[in-house]
C-alpha cells in the first residue's frame, strides 16, 4: 500500500486506466499543459501525449458532445469538468444523450462515459465554484452517479467507472484533495455498494464525498455523550445501496441524513422517504435530514453557515434520539 493524496490517487488511476486500454482518452479544460486547476492530471500529457490528454476549448457542451461521439466510435472519453457550476451548460448533452443512447438505440450503442466532478464547498470560493448538482443526475435514469470520499475509494471507484459501460458521474470532494491516505491498487468493494465507516447501535448517519470524515467525527463526539452512531458512506448516489442502509436503520430505528446539497429535491429527501417505506416499523423516531440551506450557494464569508458541520449533525443526532424537538 501506499500513502498519497486523494488528488494523487485520482491521478494514480487515470494513469492505470490510460496504460490498460488505449482506448481511454481524458478531455477538459487545462488538463493537459497545465495538469488541470487542482493538478489532478498534472504529467499525464507528457506520458501519454496530446492524442489521449487532450486539452479542449471552454466549452463544456463541447466537451461532453465530444465525448457522446467518441463514445459512439469505440473510446472510453474521461470528462473534466473544472469545477461543480460549470456542468449546467453540458446539462442537455448528460440528460438527453448519454444517459438515453444506450436504451434509445435497443442496446447497440453503449456510452462508457465518465465525467468527473470536483464539487461541495469548503475553499471559500467564489459563485459556480462550490455547489452541490448531484441530486440532478441521480434524478436522471441512465447515469450511474458515485461521490468518494477518501484516497482508496477515489483510486478504486475512478477505475471501476472508466470499465463501465454505463455512464458515470465522478464526484469527488474538492476540500478533501490533498487528504492522505493508504491506497492499495484494487478495485475492491463494488462501486455500487455502500460501506460501513463506524458501527454503532442507536443511530444511523448516512452521507458521502466530503462529509463523511465530519460524520464520524461526529459519531466520535456523539459516543462522548453517550450515543452510539453507525456512520454509512453512500459511495453511490445512483443507485442507492438501500439494503445496507435498511440493514442498519433495522438495528438502530433512526435515521439521520446530512449532505451539503439544498434541502429540497436533495438526495436525503429521497432516502428518507424510501427506508420510511421499507422500514417503517422499525422506526423509533422520525428521520431526519441535516443539509444545506435552500439559497444559492453564500460568498466564502458565510459558507461555513451553511454547510453541514459536527454542531449541526450532533444537533440532528439529538433530534433523532428524542432529546432536542
Amino acid at each position: 500500500m501506499t500513502t498519497m493524496t486523494l488528488a494523487k490517487a485520482i491521478n494514480s488511476g487515470l494513469r492505470q486506466a490510460l496504460q490498460d486500454d488505449d482506448k481511454v482518452v481524458l478531455l477538459g479544460e487545462d488538463i493537459g499543459l497545465l495538469g488541470g486547476v487542482f493538478r489532478v492530471t498534472d504529467g499525464l500529457l507528457a506520458e501519454f501525449g496530446h492524442r489521449r490528454v487532450i486539452d479542449t476549448p471552454l466549452a463544456e457542451s463541447g466537451i461532453i458532445g465530444t465525448a457522446v461521439g467518441l463514445a459512439y466510435r469505440g473510446y472510453r472519453p474521461v470528462c473534466e469538468i473544472q469545477f461543480d457550476g460549470f456542468i449546467y451548460p453540458s446539462f442537455d448533452q448528460i440528460v438527453a444523450q448519454v444517459a438515453k443512447m444506450h436504451y434509445r438505440t435497443n442496446g447497440q450503442v453503449r456510452m462508457p462515459i465518465t465525467i468527473r466532478v470536483p464539487f461541495g464547498g469548503g475553499i471559500g470560493s467564489v459563485e459556480h465554484h462550490s455547489e452541490s448538482p448531484e441530486a440532478y443526475f441521480a434524478h436522471t435514469a441512465g447515469l450511474r452517479v458515485i461521490a468518494v470520499s477518501n484516497p482508496q475509494d477515489a483510486y478504486a471507484l475512478l477505475r471501476q467507472a472508466i470499465a463501465s459501460d454505463d455512464p458515470v458521474l465522478y464526484f469527488e470532494p474538492k476540500r478533501r484533495y490533498h487528504v492522505k491516505g493508504e491506497v492499495e491498487e484494487v478495485l475492491g468493494t463494488p462501486m455500487e455498494s455502500a460501506t460501513l465507516v463506524t458501527e454503532g447501535s442507536d443511530v444511523t448517519l448516512v452521507t458521502y464525498g466530503g462529509l463523511v470524515t465530519t460524520a464520524r467525527d461526529a459519531a466520535l463526539a456523539a459516543a462522548d455523550d453517550g450515543v452510539s452512531v453507525e456512520v454509512i458512506d453512500l459511495r453511490s448516489l445512483a443507485p442507492v445501496d438501500y439494503p445496507t442502509i435498511e440493514a442498519s436503520v433495522r438495528k438502530t430505528g433512526r435515521l439521520v441524513i446530512t449532505h451539503e446539497a439544498i434541502r429540497s429535491g436533495g438526495l436525503g429527501g429521497e432516502i428518507v422517504a424510501t427506508i420510511t417505506e421499507r422500514c417503517f416499523e422499525f422506526l423509533e423516531a422520525a428521520p431526519v435530514r441535516v443539509t444545506g440551506f435552500d439559497v444559492p450557494y453564500p460568498v466564502a464569508k458565510l459558507e461555513n453557515h451553511h454547510l453541514p458541520d459536527l454542531d449541526r449533525m450532533l444537533d440532528g443526532i439529538d433530534r433523532a434520539m428524542g432529546r432536542r424537538s
